[in-house]
């Protein structure tokens, strides 16, 4: 076995008096022992250094750390775990030389690594241990930061019965996590890095984060910011703030961390396996909301296929993954195959039956498109940021039932109705599902035959939140993810929820944008939408116009 850590200078004798303390045990009910405390204070004294040892559950020395004369650094361990409400079954005892007491960095290490103890011992002039500090940790109170020190005595006079004092302590975490759990909803911390982000950028970056887990029903316990230049490839933050955060997430009881950005695999792996929590990205956090919305055959169809696309890539044999669900059995598996290429096998042919699937259900859509065409009958289709109040329009605006919640993503699946204009006008009204910024790829994808309907659209009224205070961005995210599926259809800006603002900063946004200005909720601006709606509708076949009411489309059809 070898010792860890500033062996540098260190004499051949030396460097064997700490190889001897492999050889020490303590009894299991004990935490520490008087030999054992005055070897590593003698040693301690010689070298003029930190010494310290790792003792498992059984007393036996399974780490030999030294380190300088102000700090010792403990070894990596990899990927040995702790699990929920459990401590890691090792405990770290180590000199101080001035007798200082438990640092700073003794309580970060003992709340980092889960310790079941962290003890250290002063070192007396004479070489002789002086008074030994403890210290572990306990549940979380409103007072309390999960870590409790013990009175400073003596090791002689530690009369601790270790293996009873270690049980009843996991017993209390894990009382303490199974508490937090029960409640149903998740608690998360939320993660954002700045990444050349402006502060108000990132602000507006992890509200509207927090908004969709409010969405998905996280509880947010709390946010975490880094402002550095890049993402740090490997974890995301940086290991300082990385050891915040694990700090942070025990001490606030979370069993979720979200992370703003999206995450490579590695990334993702790394986090989860420091954090020893169950970590996603924001992708991952949207895909679940559609999967908690989606109602009809075609939306759960289209949230499966994304998902299962933003799964295949991170399939590594390291996940914790099974797929046996979804398809195979035996005979099924090709001769050599380990489990991460029939998972992926499995996965492939799963994405091809849905695209397959998927496609025919893309082609009746289509032909009913069609025969609604012949009809002649004009579309006006809503379209929008997430949760700007689409669906609190239609329904003002037909009187009729549509869900509507104060939830991102709401609607999923589209929903159509009749609306009767003067003169015995009629439209086809629909609403579809919301879009964000940097909408998943694969979402768009997958519900791309679901948006396709927006290419027969007469006319796209455009809802805004008139209160957002990136609108401008939400404008311009939306308008984005039209092009990007090749949607070109008129365009009449509505600007929603205008009863949150001030009569001068509406007017300057309808001066700004020559919109219309509505509030859904109250039912206020409605009859001046129809009018501006029906103007470009009935304009005249094949007749030009320019710019009217927000319309930046040319052609009235």
């Amino acid at each position: 076995m070898q010792v860890f850590g500033n062996t540098a200078g260190l004499k051949a004798n030396q460097i064997r008096q700490l190889e001897r303390l492999f050889r020490r045990r303590i009894p299991a009910d004990q935490l520490l022992t008087q030999e054992l405390a005055r070897q590593l204070t003698e040693i301690s004294r010689e070298v003029h250094r930190q010494v310290g040892v790792l003792v498992g559950r059984r007393g036996d020395v399974q780490h030999v750390m030294v380190g300088d004369a102000q700090s010792i650094k403990l070894p990596d361990w990899g990927r040995l775990r702790a699990g929920r409400g459990r401590l890691r079954g090792l405990r770290c005892l180590h000199t101080h030389l001035a007798d200082e007491g438990l640092s700073q960095d003794d309580r970060s290490d003992l709340l980092l690594l889960r310790l079941d103890a962290m003890v250290t011992i002063g070192v007396g002039e004479d070489g002789l241990p002086t008074l030994a500090h403890t210290a572990a940790l306990t549940p979380v109170t409103e007072t309390g930061d999960g870590v409790e020190l013990l009175d400073p005595r003596p090791p002689s006079q530690l009369d601790i019965d270790f293996e009873l004092w270690i049980r009843e302590r996991e017993e209390a975490l894990a009382r303490a996590t199974g508490a937090r759990e029960i409640g149903g909803r998740e608690k998360a911390i939320l993660v954002s890095v700045t990444a050349g982000r402006n502060p108000t950028a990132l602000e507006i970056h992890v509200e509207e984060l927090r908004e969709l887990a409010r969405s998905a029903g996280v509880e947010i316990v709390d946010v975490v910011t880094q402002h550095r230049p890049r993402v740090d490839p490997k974890t995301v933050v940086g290991s300082g703030k990385l050891n915040d955060l694990v700090i942070r997430a025990f001490q606030s009881g979370i069993n979720l961390v979200i992370v703003d950005q999206d995450m490579t695999p590695t990334q993702a792996r790394n986090l989860a396996e420091r954090m020893e929590l169950r970590v996603i990205d924001r992708t991952q956090l949207i895909l679940d909301i559609f999967a908690q919305h989606a109602t009809t055959r075609d939306g759960k169809l289209q949230v499966e296929l994304a998902q299962l696309k933003y799964l295949l890539p991170r399939l590594t044999q390291r996940a914790d993954i099974s797929l046996s669900r979804l398809a195979g059995g035996i005979g099924g598996r090709g001769p050599g195959e380990t489990k991460l290429e029939v998972d992926r096998r499995r996965t492939r042919d799963r994405v091809t039956r849905l695209e397959r699937e998927l496609k025919k259900l893309g082609s009746q859509r289509q032909n009913r498109r069609q025969r609604r065409g012949r009809r002649d009958v004009p579309v006006l289709s809503i379209v929008g940021y997430t949760n700007a109040g689409k669906s609190t329009l239609i329904r003002a605006l037909t009187r009729t039932h549509v869900h509507v919640a104060d939830q991102m993503f709401a609607t999923l699946d589209p929903v159509s109705r009749r609306l009767r204009f003067p003169r015995e006008r009629e439209v086809i009204i629909t609403d579809t599902v919301g879009f964000i910024r940097d909408l998943p790829t694969d979402l768009v994808t997958a519900f791309r035959a679901t948006l396709e309907e927006l290419s027969d659209a007469s006319l796209l009224l455009h809802v805004v939140d008139a209160s957002a205070p990136d609108r401008e961005r939400r404008i311009e995210a939306v308008r984005g993810v039209l092009q990007e599926i090749g949607i070109s259809a008129q365009e009449l800006l509505v600007f929603n929820q205008i009863d949150k603002l001030e009569k001068d900063e509406v007017d300057r946004l309808l001066r700004d944008h020559e919109g219309v200005a509505v509030s859904a909720l109250r039912r206020t601006g409605l009859r001046a939408l129809l009018h501006q709606a029906e103007q470009i509708l009935w304009a005249g076949d094949g007749e030009r116009r320019e710019m009217v009411g927000g319309l930046t489309g040319l052609t009235a059809e």
